[in-house]
């Protein structure tokens, strides 16, 4: 199956729900918050819920740092794929999922490059 974080489905979170994640964009975040960051927004749904909108906020400095010590370029597909795996984290884990802007450390990062498991499309 070939990776889709356009839109996906994440799940179960700590209360067994399934949710539907979709792909907004990806910007640099110097011109909107004066960050340096790529910011990755997605809008999150589920049974019981309203629409949630999650922004991953990627530290440029870190994102350069993983990118020599995996050899994987810097490129706006990694960095949506880095971000759908931190959310799909964060929803399996219950962990920020009350934050709207969510800035990863390094270690989320490397735990986001290694995970190798494509999301479900929906």
């Amino acid at each position: 199956m070939s990776e889709n974080f356009r839109r996906f489905e994440a799940g179960p979170d700590p209360f067994g729900r399934t949710w539907e994640v979709e792909f907004r964009w990806l910007q640099t975040a110097i011109s909107i918050r004066h960050a340096d960051t790529v910011d990755v927004k997605f809008v999150l749904w589920t049974e019981g819920e309203e629409k949630q909108e999650k922004v991953m906020a990627l530290a440029h400095a870190d994102l350069l740092v993983l990118s020599k010590s995996t050899g994987h370029a810097l490129t706006d597909p990694w960095c949506l794929k880095l971000a759908g795996e931190h959310l799909r984290f964060m929803i399996e884990s219950g962990e920020d999922l009350e934050k709207t802007l969510v800035t990863l450390s390094a270690t989320d990062l490397k735990r986001a490059a290694s995970e190798h498991t494509a999301p479900q499309a929906v």
